[in-house]
């Protein structure tokens, strides 16, 4: 796992799950208008307190924005890290399976909405584009590349991150860790 002294350092967490259906659903929030990042969609997550992991941090930023125990969430995988240009932050982003049907607490002060969308969903090229994103920061509107996810605009760091993650949950690379039903039936099998 990586560490850090927390300078310089965010991190984030990609709760996954699969839904009654079996399609895997990401969790992204809605962040409040407050801050650099208002109005954006995102990923649970922020800056890594001095002395802290930044696995640590996304679970308690998690926690802190969207009321999602640690304990409720598996790691599965550690991502690559990015770069958030205007914060100049390294961000460790870390995909964690939960359960469905979680009841989300928004913390009011940083979440507007919880959102889960399918991960196919997230994959339509025809979907992506230059679209118009407008917040308190951005009042006129700012041309973004990016993707409409229901009525809001996925853009920046949270696309480039999902750049990587959504290709690989498509093609099953954590299959058995996120209990796909093949993979069940496979192991139902193998317990024969």
């Amino acid at each position: 796992m990586t560490t850090s002294s927390g300078d310089g350092v965010a991190a984030v967490l990609a709760p996954v799950y699969r839904d009654a259906a079996g399609r895997l659903r990401l969790v992204l929030i809605v962040r409040t208008d407050r801050g650099h990042h208002g109005g954006q969609l995102a990923f649970p997550g922020g800056r890594v307190d001095a002395g802290e992991s930044p696995l640590t941090a996304a679970l308690r930023e998690a926690e802190e924005e969207v009321g999602l125990d640690a304990a409720a969430v598996r790691v599965v995988a550690e991502l690559p890290p990015v770069r958030s240009g205007p914060t100049n932050l390294d961000v460790f982003p870390f995909l964690g399976r939960i359960r469905g049907g979680l009841a989300w607490r928004p913390n009011p002060h940083e979440v507007v909405e919880v959102l889960e969308p399918a991960v196919e969903e997230l994959w339509d090229p025809a979907l992506r584009r230059e679209l118009l994103f407008t917040s308190a920061r951005w009042p006129e509107g700012l041309l973004v590349d990016g993707i409409p996810v229901g009525d809001r605009v996925l853009w920046g760091m949270t696309l480039r991150i999902l750049d990587d993650l959504v290709p690989r949950l498509l093609a099953g690379e954590w299959e058995k860790e996120l209990g796909s039903r093949s993979a069940r039936r496979r192991a139902r099998a193998g317990e024969e």
